[in-house]
């Protein structure tokens, strides 16, 4: 067992007297005639607030730039669980702590998996790299929020048809833009393996990860930093991208040995705080793929969406 797991062992069973005593609050009403409801992670949060408009409270358990899979719960996670109307979840390892509150606080709502509404690609949870992914999402909100509540079931389903329509424009700007770039530079290399949705809907080709993992919880061996070192070196890849919840100094050692160039961070796992290029879903693909462009390009492609 390795000391991140034993660690999280260790503060569930601290967590279990407060979860047992949430668990026999029972829920409370949410503000006025608003609904309450969990999202998980932050680009959940963001699709449910444009779904839900002002009939949905939101309460976002992860807080912006914070990195989803070495997440610990807090009892304020286990309340917001106990009192929901509908818990919205993205699926998969990156907020599969979710289950211990879910488990243990005793509530009623349904269980929104949003994973389950796409098309996965074996074990990568990261679908909402993909804006038509993010489409099929916002209905699986919208469905939702009109069984929890009825009475503005319309209100939801103008809001989710806007939304899509958004999100719909986003994605064919961004197809736009990325073909500019010429295909012998689409190459990427990431912190993690977090790009392959954005990739595989955008024609490029995940050279390497500084990280090889699907989650931030790896760490990279001197062996696997050696072969990324000769893998960026063999293709001529130009940029590597860190992501903005983590520390680039690896990053930056690796651009350091082979002449590339640490381009703008991305949003991977996270969206930012409210001021940020990356504060809504719809930003962060944007900030993501201007900062792909220019840096795959040498400067000379810029996405401006």
């Amino acid at each position: 067992m390795t000391f991140s797991t034993l660690n999280r062992v260790v503060h569930r069973l601290l967590l279990l007297p407060l979860v047992l005593l949430v668990a026999g609050c029972g829920a409370a009403a949410s503000a006025g005639d608003r609904i309450a409801v969990v999202a998980t992670t932050t680009q959940v949060a963001d699709l449910a607030r444009n779904v839900g408009g002002t009939h949905v409270d939101v309460v976002q358990i992860l807080a912006p730039n914070a990195d989803p899979h070495d997440y610990e719960l807090r009892p304020h996670d286990v309340q917001a669980v106990a009192d929901a109307d509908v818990v919205l979840r993205s699926g998969g390892e990156v907020d599969a702590w979710i289950g211990d509150a879910i488990g243990g606080s005793g509530t009623h709502a349904p269980v929104v998996d949003l994973s389950r509404g796409v098309v996965l690609h074996g074990d990568d949870p990261h679908w909402w790299q993909d804006p038509r992914d993010a489409m099929a999402a916002t209905g699986e909100i919208e469905a939702a929020l009109a069984r929890a509540d009825p009475a503005h079931a319309d209100a939801y389903a103008r809001a989710a048809h806007a939304y899509t329509a958004r999100l719909r424009r986003l994605d064919g700007a961004v197809a736009g833009c990325l073909a500019r770039v010429p295909a012998a530079a689409r190459k990427l290399v990431t912190t993690h393996d977090a790009l392959g949705y954005y990739a595989r809907r955008y024609g490029l080709e995940v050279i390497g990860a500084v990280i090889p993992s699907l989650s931030t919880e790896a760490q990279p061996s001197a062996g696997d930093t050696a072969r990324l070192i000769a893998t960026i070196r063999r293709t001529g890849v130009k940029a590597i991208f860190a992501e903005s919840s983590v520390n680039p100094k690896v990053e930056a050692a690796v651009a350091h040995e082979t002449g590339a160039k640490v381009g703008a961070a991305l949003w991977a796992d996270t969206l930012g705080p409210v001021g940020s290029d990356g504060a809504t879903y719809v930003e962060s693909i944007a900030s993501n793929t201007d900062a792909v462009a220019d840096g795959l390009s040498g400067g000379t492609v810029r996405c401006r969406l």
